[in-house]
C-alpha cells in the first residue's frame, strides 16, 4: 500500500510540475536515492555489520549443530526404519520435531536480532547520512528525492545512492 501512495504521489507531483508549464518541467531536478544501501554500503557500517555478525557467530554455529544432528537423525530413521520398533521410531520423531521446533525458534530469534542490530547501524549513522544528503540537496538544488522501490523505471543516471555513500565514507 505505502508503495503505490508513495508512486500516486510522485505522479501527482511531477504531472503539477510538468501541467504548470514547460519551463518549469524542465528546471525540475528529480533523483533516486536508496537511504537503506547508501548507509549500509559505507565503510562504517561494514566495519559495524561485521562486528555484528562476529556477535552472533556463536547462536548461528548453534543453529548449524542442531540442523546437522537433525539430518544425524533424518538419516538413521531412513537406514534403520526396517529394524526399529515403533516405540523407537516414535522416539525419533518426536526428537525430530523437537529439533525442529528448536532450529525455528533459533532461526526467527536469531532473524529478529540480526534484524535489530541493522536498524541499530541505521539509527547510528542517520545523523551523518542526513547531513551528506542535506548538502547534496543544496549543492545540486535538488527538488525532489525518490526511493527506487516507488518507480517502475528510473534511468541510472538520476541515481544519487553510490555517490551519497561515498561522501559518508569522506566523513569517517
Amino acid at each position: 500500500m505505502n508503495k503505490k501512495f508513495a508512486q500516486l504521489f510522485v505522479a501527482m507531483a511531477v504531472a503539477v510540475f510538468l501541467g504548470s508549464g514547460t519551463a518549469h518541467a524542465a528546471d525540475l531536478n528529480i533523483v533516486v536515492l536508496d537511504s537503506v544501501r547508501a548507509i549500509l554500503e559505507s565503510d562504517r557500517a561494514k566495519v559495524l555489520i561485521e562486528a555484528a555478525n562476529k556477535e552472533m557467530q556463536a547462536e548461528q554455529d548453534e543453529l548449524r549443530a542442531l540442523a546437522d544432528q537433525m539430518k544425524t537423525l533424518q538419516d538413521k530413521a531412513r537406514t534403520d526404519a526396517e529394524v526399529m520398533s515403533d516405540s523407537e521410531k516414535r522416539q525419533i520423531q518426536k526428537q525430530l520435531e523437537d529439533l525442529r521446533i528448536d532450529i525455528e525458534f533459533g532461526s526467527q530469534k536469531l532473524q529478529k536480532e540480526a534484524q535489530d542490530k541493522r536498524n541499530e547501524i541505521l539509527q547510528v549513522l542517520a545523523p551523518n547520512f542526513e547531513k551528506v544528503r542535506n548538502d547534496i540537496i543544496q549543492v545540486d538544488q535538488i527538488d525532489f528525492i525518490v526511493q527506487p522501490q516507488a518507480l517502475i523505471y528510473a534511468n541510472s543516471k538520476h541515481d544519487i545512492t553510490k555517490r551519497v555513500t561515498e561522501k559518508l565514507n569522506e566523513l569517517d
